[in-house]
């Protein structure tokens, strides 16, 4: 009989479900008592460590008391939804961890829901319960109505809660108990989870929910066994999604999960989780099976992008002098990859051969797998992104995507919050003390309001505003949006920026560039206090004659410049603009350079 249980872990960002993982091994004797390892061992890609955000899903196993319990981590941000939908469906149960003080967020309810369509039972871990603004049974209630208005069933409903510190390393029933270690939730999860099933005797079958490359192996597929048992060198082919067969192929190298590391195996039955390479063509979503099976096993439908970007050849005057990777053929062969193994991205070619359109779920998404390829060593050139549209096909009427908005200010804020949700077309659905001096407010608002406002929401609430959102449907076109009210300040010229130019352009509009910084004709330098386009020169000296000596500028004092991070510039520009990326720089810039050419194109377009 199988002893191996399959289960997710499912949180809102930051309400430390890495860290949760990271006491669970300590506490299994994953870790040797004398091993030191890096905190949040689970979040092993580089941009994860330094966002705090979980991005890919993982998968790790632990033995406790003879039972194996694989756990998959899973991404907290809506953006990467096509992650966690895949990997729901390779498990048998869910825990469902909660922040003490914040309590259910949109995030969990996005993945709670799918978890609870699929009939999963959950387990709800109520964390930092050890925090001085903790409410722990308040939020318990709060889980409880969110499962109910989910349309979880009684079963779902009668869910076992555990308190916690995934920091501190320790579980209880009740918040009486003596606080020792994870053993009540160990105890909870071989409670609640049933034992992984699936017919040992069948033919061999598995269905693809991730898919990674690796140097030495290749493509590595992996996925949970449905029936049958997987051996080292058996023959095996891929299904397409429609019962295709892609490819023949022997099964050249088995892994599976032991801690955080992936091990070489020569069998594994119905019910684990495994990694298998050997295939070419089998991706996301196919049937990897023996000879004789015919049919493919059910892939879930994945939600529609919401957002496109366009990617193309960095053509600016500097192309080419901080980043190896500049030609369309490697960009395209690195956007198609990642398209494969990431399937709620979509790439799309356009006429021109430079350029390509990238469809995804939001503007966090687009932006990591831009800075991941900058961080390749890629260079390019990003447009502004743009929602997809969609027609109803029995009204003709153009439809938009709308996203629901949970927003948690401190009281004094919420009136600038609403006005600027309400210049955005967002409309007030909910709002509510949720006390400590903090007020929740829900929108629905649509999805091209909500581009760029992040910072602006950060600067209006001084930092402390928290902002959650979520996809939520298509609806009715809501009319025009204003955009930028600012226009820019163009460089007029080619060269290092000179702190003289600067300072005597402090009066036209603030600054995105520091003194000494490499400009040319027709890079954003600044933005202007008025609502057009300004061309100016920064690289203008100071004249010399016999009475002005060539002093080094100490009576200049330059306002510290506006240095914008990826998603901020891509969020900032407009569609006549560009942002080029490169490993080292970020710069702003016209898609025309030539100021007679933008001219031009001003005159045919008024």
């Amino acid at each position: 009989m199988s002893t191996i249980r399959n289960l997710a872990i499912i949180a809102h960002v930051d309400h430390g479900k890495t860290t949760l993982v990271d006491a669970l091994f300590r506490q299994s004797g994953v870790y040797r008592d004398n091993q030191r390892v890096a905190e949040r061992a689970m979040d092993s890609n580089e941009l994860e460590k330094e966002r705090g955000i979980t991005i890919l899903a993982k998968c790790t196993s632990i033995l406790w008391h003879e039972n194996r319990l694989n756990i998959v981590d899973t991404p907290g941000h809506a953006d990467f939804g096509g992650e966690v939908e895949r990997i729901l469906s390779m498990v048998d149960g869910v825990l469902v961890l909660v922040d003490a003080s914040e309590g259910p967020m949109p995030q969990t309810k996005f993945v709670v829901a799918k978890a609870l369509r699929q009939g999963l039972k959950p387990i709800v871990v109520i964390n930092k319960a050890d925090k001085p603004d903790a409410r722990p049974y308040e939020v318990h209630e709060e889980v409880f109505d969110l499962f109910a208005a989910l349309d979880a069933n009684d079963d779902q409903l009668d869910f076992p809660t555990l308190y916690a510190s995934a920091k501190e390393g320790w579980a209880i029933e009740n918040l009486e108990d003596e606080k020792k270690d994870l053993s009540p939730l160990f105890n909870a999860i071989l409670k609640r989870v049933a034992y992984a099933e699936g017919d040992v005797d069948a033919p061999f079958s598995m269905l693809v929910t991730t898919l990674e490359s690796d140097p030495y192996l290749g493509r590595i597929l992996t996925g949970r066994i449905l029936s049958g048992t997987a051996r080292v060198n058996m023959p095996v082919k891929g299904l397409g999604r429609e019962g295709d067969t892609l490819e023949q192929t022997r099964l050249t190298k088995l892994l599976a999960f032991r801690g955080l590391e992936r091990v070489p195996i020569q069998e594994a039955i119905a019910g684990d989780i495994v990694a298998i390479a050997g295939f070419e063509k089998a991706t996301v979503s196919d049937t990897i099976c023996a000879p004789e099976v015919i049919e493919p096993l059910k892939a879930l439908p994945i939600d529609p992008p919401t957002l496109a970007m366009t990617f193309c050849v960095n053509d600016s005057p500097f192309a080419g002098k901080e980043g190896k990777k500049v030609t369309s053929r490697l960009i395209r062969d690195r956007l198609m990859a990642e398209a494969e193994s990431n399937v709620s991205i979509k790439v799309t070619e356009t006429e021109n051969t430079d350029a390509f359109e990238v469809a995804g779920r939001g503007e966090l998404q687009l932006g990591v797998l831009i800075e991941t390829m900058r961080r390749e060593g890629f260079e390019l050139a990003i447009g502004r992104p743009r929602v997809l549209f969609k027609t109803d096909e029995t009204t003709g009427q153009t439809l938009e995507p709308m996203e629901e908005v949970q927003i948690d200010v401190d009281d004094e804020y919420t009136g600038i919050v609403v006005e600027k949700m309400g210049l955005r077309k967002g409309e007030l659905s909910d709002l509510r003390p949720s006390g400590g001096g903090k007020t929740r407010i829900t929108f629905i608002a649509p999805s091209r309001g909500l581009i760029g406002y992040q910072g602006e929401f950060l600067t209006d609430t001084r930092g402390t505003g928290i902002m959650s959102r979520l996809f939520h449907s298509y609806a009715a076109y809501k009319g025009p949006i204003g955009g930028r009210r600012n226009g820019v300040l163009i460089s007029n010229a080619m060269g290092q920026a000179v702190a003289y130019a600067l300072w005597n352009l402090e009066d036209r509009g603030g600054m995105f560039i520091t003194p000494g910084t490499a400009v040319y004709e027709g890079m954003i330098i600044g933005e202007h206090t008025r609502d057009n386009d300004l061309e100016v020169n920064p690289l203008k000296a100071k004249q010399l004659t016999n009475i002005r000596a060539a002093g080094k500028d100490e009576a200049i004092r330059l306002t510290p410049p506006r240095l914008l991070t990826l998603e901020q510039a891509i969020a900032y520009i407009e569609e006549d603009e560009l942002v080029e990326v490169t490993p080292q720089s970020l710069r702003l810039r016209k898609v025309l350079l030539d100021p007679n050419a933008r001219k031009r194109a001003d005159r045919e377009k008024g």
